[in-house]
């Protein structure tokens, strides 16, 4: 049964889906009473933290004398969750110790680095879910009379599969995805389960005493800095296009030492100020290329041709042609500098470097080689 809430971004209506949180306590609360009942349920409901009514079908019941099983399918909603449509599973048996103890089996991950929602060895089912398993499946007691306790193991089948496409690896999670969610419910195209992701890396890597960290949008700086022979196996967080609030958090944890690497599509805008670099906060790459380009006296034509360019790298051939790009990217380093060093405490080395893909190493502010010198002997010393 589908999921109808909405809700309006960009003139369009959106649908809201629910946590894999949720799933795993509308399971665990069906399986619970299934087990205290003998009784086979075909839909359970909750109430989210949200406030939202979540009411699903279930699935794959199962009912012995010694556990119940059931499993409830993953709906993102319009969010593009690597989730969506997937199956999560809670089995529920009785323990003779009071309480509600819940773990993960197959395809839930494992905490193996602290710092993190969960301590090190627990599975990765956050608190909020753990709170909402808790209060679904004692709801289910109380309401049965029952009063000894209950054992809840969530598991996703292909979790572990699902769990390559996620951060998880990154942060010390390992064999599954995680049990996520603090509301209950999905926005569509929300940034913040992104930014808790980046907040999450950050807090993994200042758990463990590490004061500097490389900060790149995404695959594209991945892929450069594996060939980056300065640094060969930094501390490196994946922040999209979250360069001013990934810096906040990195002041908010005490680093010390912050290299920002990022292709001049997107790095483009901070010589602007734009320190959101996404499109529907600002798409003036080409304009600020042609007015640093105009600041080291370049001709009206190719002004004209660099504003009239699709990409970056046409405004690099363009630079090229007429003689003037390291002229040009030695401007806009000393902007994009001042601009993100604004973003930090005074106590702060920062650093940026810029690449392209069809012209790999561009350049790098002044300040960027103090930093890589920094995390190079760091890691020499780590041993890496």
């Amino acid at each position: 049964m589908s999921f109808e809430n909405y809700i309006e971004k960009s003139g369009k209506n959106l649908r809201y889906g629910y946590t894999t949180g949720s799933c795993a306590a509308l399971a665990a609360k069906a399986a619970a009473e299934m087990l205290l009942t003998g009784n086979k349920l075909k839909n359970v409901s909750i109430m989210t933290p949200k406030g939202f009514e979540v009411n699903v079908e279930l699935h794959d019941i199962e009912i012995t004398k010694d556990y119940a099983s059931c499993s409830v399918q993953k709906d993102a909603g319009d969010d593009p969750d690597i989730t969506h449509e997937n199956f999560i599973y809670a089995r529920v048996c009785k323990n003779k110790k009071a309480g509600v103890h819940i773990d993960g089996g197959k395809g839930v991950g494992r905490v193996t680095r602290p710092g993190l929602d969960q301590p090190v060895g627990n599975a990765a089912i956050n608190s909020v879910p753990r709170k909402m398993i808790d209060a679904e499946v004692s709801a289910i007691c109380d309401k049965y009379n029952y009063d000894g306790g209950m054992d809840v193991i969530i598991s996703v089948p292909n979790g572990e599969e699902l769990a390559r496409k996620t951060f998880n690896s990154q942060i010390g999670i390992v064999g599954g995805i995680s049990i996520l969610g603090t509301s209950g419910i999905v926005e569509p195209q929300s940034a913040q389960a992104l930014l808790d992701c980046i907040e999450l890396e950050l807090k993994a890597y200042n758990a463990e005493n590490i004061n500097y960290v490389v900060l790149t949008p995404g695959n594209y700086g991945e892929t450069f800095l594996g060939g980056f022979e300065k640094l060969k196996n930094p501390p490196m967080v994946k922040i999209s296009n979250f360069v001013g609030d990934s810096l906040k958090y990195a002041m908010k944890l005490n680093f010390k030492y912050i290299l920002l690497v990022g292709h001049i599509g997107k790095f483009a805008k901070l010589a602007g100020g734009i320190t959101n670099t996404h499109s529907d906060y600002g798409d003036c790459r080409v304009e600020l290329i042609a007015a640093h380009a105009a600041l080291c006296g370049a001709k009206k034509d190719t002004i004209e041709k660099i504003m009239n360019s699709v990409t970056t790298d046409d405004c690099i051939s363009h630079l090229d042609e007429a003689g003037i790009r390291d002229e040009v990217l030695k401007s806009m380093l000393k902007k994009i500098q001042y601009h993100i060093a604004r973003k930090v405490n005074d106590d702060v080395k920062i650093g940026a470097l810029i690449f392209s893909n069809k012209y790999g190493f561009l350049g790098q502010t002044e300040e960027a080689a103090e930093v890589i010198e920094y995390i190079k002997n760091k890691e020499f010393s780590n041993g890496k």
